[in-house]
């Protein structure tokens, strides 16, 4: 199975295309996960139309996207259990905050966002998987989107790009 990772897109239809690179990847998709941050329930209708799309809303998401995402989501997936959430809250890092949200829940897998910055990393055996933003890279020298695998293991990478 091969999932496309997403977040921090804050794109709308009239403001923003996705980028081309990862609009390249899309096609060959199982499935779309997205972080939060999307600003606009175009995005969703635009990726749906390659994969089912999976997702939680973020801090600047509003109606139409929360009416849609929970804040936060156990998925299992290929064995697997994924958790979603975008990160916001006060105090303590994005990683701290995602951590405890899944405290009392096995997962292999977290996935999360709202910092814009990529990380793939373990926490004792959990995955924490923030693919960065495909859209707003902040400070950061490149754009970025990750790439899951599952199957008898999991792998994942994150995709750098510069436009």
């Amino acid at each position: 199975m091969r999932i496309i990772v997403t977040a921090d897109t804050h794109l709308t239809k009239t403001r923003k295309p996705l980028p081309e690179r990862i609009v390249k990847e899309l096609p060959g998709a199982d499935m779309i996960i997205h972080a939060g941050d999307w600003i606009s329930a175009d995005i969703y209708h635009e990726l749906k139309r390659y994969a089912p799309v999976k997702g939680v809303y973020g801090n600047a998401d509003e109606g139409d996207i929360t009416s849609i995402f929970p804040f936060k989501d156990v998925i299992d997936v290929k064995g697997f259990r994924i958790g979603i959430t975008h990160g916001h809250g006060e105090k303590k890092t994005t990683e701290r905050r995602v951590r405890e949200v899944f405290e009392d829940e096995k997962t292999d897998i977290i996935i999360f966002g709202h910092s814009h910055i990529p990380m793939l990393r373990y926490f004792n055996k959990t995955m924490l998987l923030n693919p960065g933003s495909p859209a707003y890279k902040r400070k950061l020298p490149y754009y970025s989107f990750a790439i899951l695998e599952l199957g008898i293991d999991m792998h994942a990478e994150i995709v750098f790009f510069s436009e």
